[in-house]
């Protein structure tokens, strides 16, 4: 056997043949491309091409958990000119042209995630084994980042499975499981862990000494049996004529324009990449796709998402917990049983990401059968849907629900490591739980309130171990919203920080550590914004007008919207809290207490701003009879720009305030938060991104100006004067 040792790839030919080259970025737990290996993998054509006792290639990674996890973005930081990102591209196209060019066959051996590039340089390959392990990963996720597929993505996968299905995988970024992965034509072979090697030789030896397979030869045909569809005819017939691609990709561009409001430029620029490729030919295409690669990378958008992206990444290390004494590293407790308290929507989302995320085991203590039941169904259900989709088989998904139960006492509660309250926001509820919970459990237990307002240190005044008490605050739906806050008193442990952050980590959630005070961070900076658009509902702008300006303006949702779904009920119990805690600037407008007189709880009764119950298509329609309700004539027809700036201010400046007060550690914290918990239009980078991207000075006099008209609550905070002041920026 000869050998041959690189720093990242290494080669081994063994007596059939095969030349395997092992993937292994040498210090990292997992492998990425970088701009400065290109010289190393020419070396390594080189060599196979210069060998003739090679028969066939097999790609595989050296690590544990994953194939190639994309392009290292961290390259990007040090691109300056939209010169160097396309030549950064064109670099990786020689390359992955070069391997696809090979005479032989190139088998990719994967196992882990195989994303990004890692993807575009197994599609380079001729053909692709797969493990059906969870840790596979099959995808283009570029769009996430404001950025398109730069490594002849663009133009290979849709040769290979075709343009509609090859465009909702990039637009939206999804990450495949094995068997989907072949379903769609991407892999060839799907194997167990044990049996990747043996099958990569298998079909390797198979296709020695026979044509190579190009992806960007292909012309995709779905196969016979898929033609018996007629969706699939109808797709073979859009896909292979002129007009017919054109009819598909304006269909295409239409509905990336209404998800998008054209605030990301990336899935129009992707589709654009596809259908020169598509039109015009691989080699064209692959020049297109490097130029708007290019404009991608220097564009704003980018560059914000890719903060947020390093962002998120530096937390996944951070511990919560700040060692002032150069101590050792504080050691997060062992957590292998929860208790939830509360069997509703939040206490049902938060068992349901314990068992399915941590695997850890949950029992739900609701008042009666009742909610019990109701938090197993919900658990079942989500389930149930995966099940559909094919994300998690029946056995799986079985295996992870049996370790959620439920009881209407504590038994089960005395072998619990931690219990997380989810009850109704009311205090003395709150202390009674902990009085109870503390009755039946060890010392060593943690008790978390999932409270949205309430400070956690007037919840653990009913504790007899304030140390070990703490909020973990939830978003709902739980199992979709990636964001949990954690908040922290003086007396919180720094053990139990520690321990709450990596329990966070583990149901797959991106952990902010914020200090306690009433209503914490993500609430405190939500309740002006909510707030923002009652009194502009209250100035005569219609309720879809204003939720309508910050749809535009890049929020999932528009405040009255969320009011409806949150609950008006929950909204007007928070609000009391947070005038007293702040003064007048966080009042609601006096009208609003009609609401609940006419008993408008939102979706929930179906009674709010919305009608509900109605089966239409399109927009839901505003139920007119809250203008009357509030004495109302909707007939401002105010600007979009300036509704979504009056209420972008409002919770900018309170994200502001809380850094002053260091509620959040850092600007990233509250970006994050912002973001993540709240929905924050990601392409402006979070309210300080978007601070230093406007100017501290710039918002200071817009809001020097609304203060003048509208009173105390446009009072710009201190800390952002001093930045204006400066010219100071969050970020440096």
């Amino acid at each position: 056997m000869n050998k041959s040792t690189q720093s990242t790839f290494s080669m081994n030919l063994d007596e059939n043949g095969l030349a395997w080259v092992t993937i292994d970025v040498v210090g990292e737990s997992q492998n990425t491309l970088r701009g400065e290996f290109a010289d190393e993998f020419h070396q390594l054509l080189d060599n196979i091409e210069n060998n003739t006792e090679i028969k066939a290639v097999i790609l595989i990674s050296g690590k544990a958990t994953n194939f190639i996890a994309g392009a290292d973005i961290s390259m990007l930081k040090f691109v300056t000119t939209a010169e160097d990102a396309e030549a950064l591209a064109l670099k990786g196209h020689k390359i992955f042209n070069r391997l696809e060019n090979l005479s032989m066959p190139v088998v990719a051996a994967i196992h882990g995630a195989c994303l990004g590039g890692g993807l575009e340089l197994a599609l380079a390959c001729s053909h692709r084994v797969c493990t059906n392990d969870a840790v596979t990963r099959i995808g283009l996720p570029e769009v996430q980042l404001g950025l398109l597929p730069g490594g002849g993505g663009t133009q290979r996968l849709p040769r290979l499975i075709g343009i509609a299905a090859s465009l909702d995988l990039m637009l939206t970024g999804r990450q495949l499981i094995a068997k989907r992965a072949k379903k769609l034509g991407i892999v060839d072979e799907v194997v167990s862990p044990a049996n990747l090697r043996k099958a990569a030789r298998k079909l390797a030896l198979r296709k020695a000494g026979k044509p190579r397979r190009k992806t960007s030869e292909n012309v995709f045909k779905p196969t016979v049996k898929s033609l018996l569809k007629m969706p699939e005819l109808q797709k073979l017939l859009l896909e292979t004529s002129t007009k017919g691609r054109s009819f598909l990709f304006s269909k295409a561009l239409q509905k990336v324009e209404q998800k998008t409001r054209g605030n990301y430029p990336a899935p129009a620029m992707i589709i654009e990449a596809v259908s020169a490729g598509m039109e015009k030919g691989f080699t064209q295409g692959l020049a297109r796709e490097a130029k708007l690669f290019a404009e991608l990378v220097m564009s704003p958008q980018a560059e914000q998402l890719m903060n947020i992206f390093f962002a998120s990444n530096q937390l996944k290390k951070d511990t919560g917990v700040i060692n002032e004494n150069n101590e050792a590293d504080i050691q997060p407790q062992q957590i292998s049983r929860v208790g939830v308290l509360g069997g509703g929507l939040m206490g049902a989302g938060i068992a349901f990401v314990t068992a399915d995320k941590a695997r850890k085991r949950v029992r739900i203590k609701d008042t009666c059968d009742e909610g019990i039941n109701h938090a197993l169904k919900y658990c079942w259900e989500i389930y149930r849907k995966q099940i559909k989709r094919k994300r998690i088989s029946l056995n799986d998904a079985s295996k992870r629900f049996a370790a959620v139960s439920g009881t209407v006492d504590y038994s089960g509660f005395k072998q619990v490591d931690l219990v997380i309250e989810a009850v109704f926001e009311n205090l003395s509820l709150k202390q009674k739980m902990v009085k109870e919970v503390e009755a039946v459990t060890g010392s060593a237990l943690i008790f978390a309130s999932n409270t949205s307002s309430i400070p956690i240190g007037e919840i653990a005044k009913a504790s007899q171990r304030p140390e070990r008490v703490i909020g973990l605050h939830y978003f709902s739906p739980v199992e979709k919203m990636p964001l949990l806050e954690i908040v922290v008193t003086e007396q919180t442990s720094n053990e139990v920080i520690a321990t709450c952050v990596e329990f966070g980590k583990q149901q797959g959630k991106t952990v902010i550590v914020v200090k306690d005070g009433c209503g914490f961070y993500t609430s405190r900076i939500l309740g002006p914004f909510v707030n923002e658009a009652g009194h502009l509902l209250v100035e005569g702008v219609a309720v879809d007008r204003i939720d309508n300006a910050l749809l535009n303006a890049g929020f999932p949702v528009g405040p009255l919207t969320l009011l409806d779904e949150v609950g008006i009920d929950v909204g007007t119990k928070i609000a009391p809290i947070l005038v007293e805690a702040f003064g007048e600037r966080m009042s609601p407008p006096a009208v609003f207490g009609k609401l609940n007189e006419d008993n408008r709880k939102g979706r929930k009764n179906k009674r709010g701003f919305y009608r509900y119950g109605i089966k239409k298509k399109g927009a839901r329609p505003v139920d007119d009879s809250i203008y009357s309700l509030l004495g109302v004539t909707p007939a401002n027809i105010m600007d979009e720009e300036k509704i979504a700036r009056r209420c972008l201010l409002q919770m900018i400046n309170e994200a502001v305030m809380c850094l002053q007060e260091g509620i959040i550690r850092s600007p990233a914290d509250g970006d994050i938060g912002a973001i993540f918990g709240l929905g924050f239009p990601p392409f402006t980078g979070g309210p300080f991104r978007y601070i230093d991207s406007v100017g501290a000075s710039t918002l200071v006099k817009q809001m020097e100006t609304l203060e003048k008209i509208h009173g105390v609550r446009f009072k710009p905070a201190e800390l952002l004067r001093q930045k204006a002041e400066s010219g100071d920026k969050f970020y440096e």
